[in-house]
């Protein structure tokens, strides 16, 4: 589940903690054969060579001129060894998803969540079978296929504005795959942009764009935990199990400070409220009753630079299209971000009876005085 490299480190500790030092070091060259531009597995290797001559006592127990000469590279190299243990010993239970994956339609064949904390990546497989939405079965059915280290912005989490060098914080959507060949080396392997800023981050008057998935140049294996300016970056064998796998514009991407994980059906209470408002949405839709229709819109609203009184005649325009017909709701995806304000990112199919094809659309709804309201409606 883990990248080769790290789980061959990851060995390599072991070996260390059992006390065969012998065998740590014969994988540790190996190791290091393969990827010279792994820093961490460098340093690792110069202390088991340093073990047979002396002790060891912490990481990168080198001379005290050159630990001084190299003090920052051996803080951010003790920092990142650090955030690889802490993620590998808190596993997450087996079973259990992060609390943002309230429902994920079968069109979203993979998800992605990252903890900033233990700089880490998680990948999940959709396995709910390709009927299940038609079922009425929301829960999400995700299976873990690896967890991979990552790099966030030099500053940190939370972008605000353009240029502060943090990664920002909240639920995204893969919107391409961009080509190596026309890439700096910069990225690596490639790079899978993501559509920051969001309806949500437009909101709150957040700045900025051009935030990727991407891979290191040449000359490194892997980053600093924190060392980009606000991309998500991995090694280029993580990157590149990662281009094979998702999709574009279906697979979500979760950025947390720190995720939650909880078992998949503890989730029904928290998404059953918020489905009592999307289906009032579309009765009230079906029944073309537009006066009750628009309390269900907030105050707020935006939509492409349009507030909620010059983007309603649209919603006019679709009730009459419609001749109040019912509809339905098809492939839902209820994702939740929970900060200062509980927000909810839907996606849906919407198709009218008597039709078989409808449009795809996304909604971001706000919890406003205990109600929730819908303050972007779009397309993906």
């Amino acid at each position: 589940m883990l990248g080769r490299a790290e789980a061959q480190l990851i060995e390599i500790y072991q070996h260390i903690g059992q006390g065969e030092q012998r065998d740590a070091l014969a994988k540790t060259e190996s190791l290091v054969r393969a990827h010279p531009n792994f820093q961490l597995a460098q340093l690792v290797l110069g202390d088991l060579l340093t073990l047979q001559t002396r002790p060891v006592h912490l990481l990168g127990d080198v001379p005290d001129t050159k630990a001084t000469a190299a003090a920052e590279q051996l803080a951010v190299l003790r920092d990142e060894s650090r955030r690889r243990l802490r993620a590998l010993i808190e596993r997450p239970p087996e079973g259990h998803i992060p609390t943002q994956f309230l429902a994920l339609s079968t069109q979203s064949r993979h998800a992605i969540a990252i903890d900033a904390s233990r700089s880490r990546l998680y990948l999940f497989e959709n396995v709910a079978p390709v009927n299940a939405n038609a079922q009425g079965q929301r829960s999400p059915q995700l299976r873990l296929l690896g967890d991979y280290y990552i790099s966030v912005g030099l500053s940190g989490i939370e972008k605000e504005v353009e240029g502060d060098k943090r990664t920002p914080l909240g639920v995204y959507y893969i919107t391409s795959n961009l080509d190596p060949a026309g890439l700096p080396d910069l990225y690596g392997v490639g790079a899978l942009p993501i559509n920051y800023p969001n309806p949500l981050d437009i909101q709150r008057g957040k700045t900025g764009n051009g935030i990727w998935l991407h891979g290191t140049p040449r000359e490194q294996f892997v980053r600093a935990p924190l060392a980009s300016d606000g991309c998500v970056v991995m090694s280029n064998p993580d990157l590149d199990r990662l281009l094979s796998t998702v999709q574009i514009r279906t697979t979500p991407v979760v950025i947390a400070p720190e995720l939650q994980w909880v078992d998949r059906e503890a989730l029904n209470a928290e998404r059953q409220p918020f489905e009592a408002a999307l289906e009032a949405w579309r009765s009230l839709k079906s029944q073309g009753n537009l006066s009750e229709l628009k309390g269900l819109y907030s105050s707020r609203f935006r939509s492409q630079g349009r507030d909620l009184a010059q983007w309603w005649p649209r919603m006019e325009g679709e009730i009459r299209t419609n001749s109040q017909r019912e509809l339905q709701l098809k492939d839902v995806s209820m994702l939740r971000w929970r900060d200062t304000e509980d927000t909810m990112v839907v996606t849906f199919g919407e198709v009218a009876a008597g039709q078989t094809r409808g449009v795809t659309k996304r909604q971001y709804w706000m919890r406003e005085s205990d109600q929730w309201k819908i303050f972007f409606e779009g397309t993906p």
